[in-house]
């Protein structure tokens, strides 16, 4: 086992981290909140990775070939799904936000109007 994916996805996730916490606006932190979720795609696939394996297909191969693992590319894929929902939410929220206050920046969003 390698641990290029498990660097990659560390690094993926700081990248992500970083905009967020430096982000002067909401959509910037939407688009870096999604970076940050995109490590965990790196991550999963890393661990499900099996040098040598083939398709999950049990019809062709002979017994004691090496196989990936399928339970771990359906978490990838609702992983995917999730993150495309969340992003979508979060995007949509920043959109009601600009309507009614006119702005995307988080510092002028600290007074509550009532």
């Amino acid at each position: 086992m390698s641990v290029l994916p498990f660097l990659a996805a560390g690094w993926i996730f700081l990248a992500g981290v970083y905009g967020m916490v430096t982000s002067r606006n909401l959509v910037h932190t939407v688009g870096s909140l999604a970076v940050a979720q995109s490590s965990t795609y790196v991550l999963l696939l890393g661990i499900g990775y099996r040098r040598g394996g083939t398709a999950p297909v049990f019809s062709d191969i002979p017994v004691g070939t090496p196989v990936v693992d399928p339970v771990v590319q359906a978490l990838v894929l609702t992983d995917v799904v999730v993150g495309a929902t969340v992003t979508a939410l979060l995007l949509s929220l920043v959109i009601q936000i600009r309507k009614r206050t006119g702005t995307v920046d988080p510092e002028a969003l600290t007074d509550l109007k009532g």
